[in-house]
């Protein structure tokens, strides 16, 4: 495949200038137009150009370097393929930074722009764009990579593939097994649905078809059961006619998904002989069959979400965001801290974190604190509704013994409750300050396994000095609402790598402002 190389030039032209001076409220354009050439280094773009393998066959390859800017552009305007395709003609902006003048087709097409996300994805190299925008970010600030200040932050993303109920689940997981069964046999859907005797999907509503009064308290039973009934009528089918296929993909993996969410939204009928829909939810419950990665999510009690979470680390002396990850809907936030931390330290040693309190406890920051890095997080507040709370108590880590505010000593143990006993508590003068529990039964601690640090913590946030350090974590929330405005609240693509690369070049786009900041400041 022969090369096209796109080798734009570093000069403004007199018709550059002028569009330059109508780009005043899109700041980025004239930014990209500007020190493109110094956010594609020629190191940058051969690694881009290695993603393609010599032996590949076909037309004139577009320069990926030209695709990678065209990336940036498509996520700061916020555009779909389609869009971004039809701007290289439509929009002089596009054409000036893409350098695509006086041609009279696209730059790219919809499929070149595609392949190039998923080889950029394959080979990790939409982090290595990430960072280009962090050393251009470090490079026009002339600010030092020695010692990095770090804080992260996570906010709610909501998933693209649609959430759906019990019936719908299991009716469209089991449409996707029929569908599969339907290429490998040969013959249409319908005759497929016909043969293997799970008729409910030939409908368009699964709920419409099963037919019940549900305000009858015994409908969703009855319904699940005949559901699980044909659908154990196709495996019957299955296994007799396409035994073998049942062993490869992507027959096989769609029937395991299936079986899979059966498990999680079902059970046995305690009251008959058929199923019900499983009391309660289940802790890592599916909620899409478009997304299988997509979760429930909760930010707060009282608000939940379906989808991800998006985690970044900004370096609060530059402002960039150094990196991103993306972890399920209900992932606790220390779930994504190895992911951010190990992306981070490419750039450089963490002397300084800073995070909320969602990220305590994390095996990853733990190592890095026993290593030296300083973490800067609130502490857990301690609430008892004016009783005593643990700061009440006296807790001796080195002896491993709690002391009550009467005076009884427990031994205590990381990450394990300490209780008292119901004789000491019973007859304590201080019970009703410090205690609910009926008689006989003791007061109770909870110890965290990390419980010197937080009690570190406590100490701190008592002081001016150590409130004025935690305030210094608020610019990755305005860096975390940048990335939000610009990518919105709501995924562009299904799972979870596809929304790093997503998040990744949001991310860059947020970059790429601050350092044009910088140096309107300078």
């Amino acid at each position: 495949m022969s090369r096209r190389e796109w080798v734009p030039p570093v000069e403004l032209s007199s018709r550059e200038s002028r569009i330059l001076k109508r780009c005043k409220s899109r700041k980025i354009f004239i930014f990209l137009r500007e020190h493109r050439h110094a956010l594609l280094t020629s190191e940058f773009r051969a690694r881009l150009w290695a993603m393609y393998s010599e032996s590949e066959r076909g037309k004139a390859r577009v320069d990926p370097a030209l695709l990678a800017m065209a990336t940036l552009l498509q996520a700061a305007v916020g555009v779909a393929d389609r869009e971004a395709v039809e701007l290289t003609l439509d929009s002089q902006r596009w054409r000036m930074v893409l350098d695509h003048w006086d041609e009279e087709t696209p730059a790219f097409s919809q499929g070149t722009l595609f392949n190039f996300r998923e080889r950029l994805i394959a080979h990790d190299m939409d982090r290595e764009l990430l960072e280009r925008t962090v050393a251009l970010v470090r490079e026009v600030g002339g600010f030092s990579v020695a010692k990095l200040r770090v804080a992260f932050d996570a906010s709610p993303l909501r998933g693209a593939g649609r959430v759906e109920d019990t019936f719908n689940l299991i009716g469209r997981a089991a449409r996707r097994v029929v569908e599969s069964a339907a290429d490998h046999s040969g013959e249409p859907v319908d005759v497929v649905i016909e043969r293997s005797g799970i008729p409910l999907l030939g409908h368009s509503s699964m709920k419409a078809a099963l037919d019940r009064d549900w305000g009858d308290r015994n409908a969703r039973s009855e319904a699940i059961s005949e559901l699980l009934e044909q659908v154990r009528s196709l495996e019957t089918w299955l296994q007799s006619e396409l035994a073998e296929e049942m062993k490869r993909n992507p027959l096989k993996e769609r029937w395991e998904m299936l079986e899979s969410l059966i498990e999680q939204d079902t059970e046995p009928d305690p009251d008959g002989p058929g199923h019900r829909i499983k009391r309660g939810t289940a802790r890592d419950r599916q909620v899409s069959v478009g997304d299988p990665a997509m979760r429930h999510g909760r930010k707060t009690k009282t608000s939940r979400f379906d989808g991800f979470k998006r985690h970044i680390a900004s370096d609060l002396d530059t402002g960039a965001i150094c990196a991103v990850t993306v972890t399920p809907g209900n992932a606790p936030e220390r779930e994504g801290a190895e992911a951010l931390l190990t992306d981070v330290e490419r750039g450089g040693p963490v002397v300084q974190l800073f995070t909320d309190r969602g990220y305590l406890g994390a095996e990853a920051v733990e190592e890095r604190r026993a290593e030296g890095m300083e973490h800067v997080c609130k502490p857990f507040p301690l609430r008892n509704r004016g009783r005593f709370t643990k700061q009440d108590f006296v807790l001796n880590l080195r002896s491993e013994t709690v002391t009550c505010p009467n005076g009884v000593t427990r031994p205590l143990r990381l990450g394990k409750p300490t209780r008292f006993p119901a004789s000491s508590c019973d007859s304590c003068p201080k019970r009703a300050q410090c205690t609910t529990a009926a008689t006989g039964r003791g007061r109770s601690l909870n110890i965290h396994a990390q419980e010197g640090f937080l009690i570190q913590l406590r100490e701190r946030v008592s002081t001016p000095e150590g409130r004025r350090s935690l305030r210094q974590r608020v610019p990755v929330e305005h860096a975390l609402a940048s990335v939000e405005r610009s990518q919105t609240k709501r995924a562009r693509y299904k799972g979870l790598r596809k929304n790093v690369f997503d998040v990744r070049r949001h991310a860059a786009v947020h970059n790429l402002h601050v350092a044009e900041r910088i140096l309107r400041a300078a």
